[in-house]
């Protein structure tokens, strides 16, 4: 009997040890996917005036794009780099800056006109703008325009365009060497026969753009003003840069086949230019 009764307690445990060697234990492994932060644009902008005397008053104008997801400082002082003394590129800090930046031109304008404000003979308002205009933003390249228009009496006012490409990949502005390696001689070339593609301010008598008919260079340069998108590069001038002011601004495309060669390949593969 005694027998049988460790018989039984031996069977039992050897089941038992068994049972926990084939147990299969089972660890659950979370993995938390982390979303790539949404790009983000927001703006400021200030617009205001003062009046010095019955003939003259003056309009200070500005709006400035926030990109409250780009962290980078080297890559921030590049896109404001034409407002120098910021400290601070939050919505808050700009709008600061834009506040002291008008107070200053007004104090400017005043102290200034001393010698010459009781010579205005008609009431006229002089005005001092500068506006930031997004362009595009993909495939990890911010294209911005800079817009800069002033009025100090004269037959007309003047304005001015920049245009820059920031990198967002790699935190840096765009270069021109960057995107193709066109000799300078053939891309000026391409230029001259490319002005009159878009419309600027001036045609014929048939109504056809004749941006060439107001030129005052004899070679149109590849200015760093450039953009682009799925189809052409993009020269940008200003008035007085290569034409008479009464033809306005005027942008020259190249198409990517014209550059079909000569364009980087790492930017060809980011763009998908077939």
């Amino acid at each position: 009997m005694k027998n049988t009764f460790v018989y039984i307690l031996f069977s039992a445990a050897f089941l038992l040890s068994a049972c926990k060697k084939t147990e299969t234990k089972t660890t659950e492994t979370k993995t938390e996917i982390t979303a790539p932060e949404k790009f983000v644009i927001d703006s400021v902008k200030l617009n205001d005036s003062v009046k010095f005397n019955e003939m003259l008053s003056v309009n200070y104008s500005a709006k400035m794009l926030v990109f409250p997801t780009i962290k980078d400082k080297a890559l921030l002082d590049s896109i404001y780099y034409d407002k120098k003394g910021i400290t601070d590129y939050s919505k808050l800090g700009l709008q600061t800056f834009l506040e002291k930046d008008k107070t200053d031109f007004f104090s400017s304008v005043k102290e200034e006109s001393k010698e010459w404000i009781s010579d205005i003979d008609r009431p006229q308002t002089w005005e001092s703008g500068s506006f930031m205009k997004l362009i595009s933003q993909s495939d990890d390249f911010l294209q911005i325009e800079y817009l800069y228009t002033s009025y100090e009496g004269g037959a007309h006012g003047n304005y001015s365009f920049n245009t820059r490409v920031f990198d967002l990949k790699n935190n840096r502005k765009l270069d021109l060497k960057d995107i193709t390696t066109m000799p300078k001689g053939r891309l000026e070339e391409l230029l001259m026969k490319n002005i009159n593609k878009i419309p600027s301010g001036t045609t014929d008598s048939d109504g056809a753009v004749n941006n060439s008919e107001m030129l005052l260079v004899d070679v149109i340069p590849a200015n760093k003003d450039f953009y682009f998108d799925e189809k052409n590069l993009y020269f940008h001038y200003s008035p007085y840069e290569i034409a008479a002011f009464a033809a306005g601004d005027i942008v020259i495309p190249v198409s990517w086949k014209e550059l079909e060669g000569t364009i980087n390949p790492e930017f060809k593969k980011r763009l998908k230019i077939n």
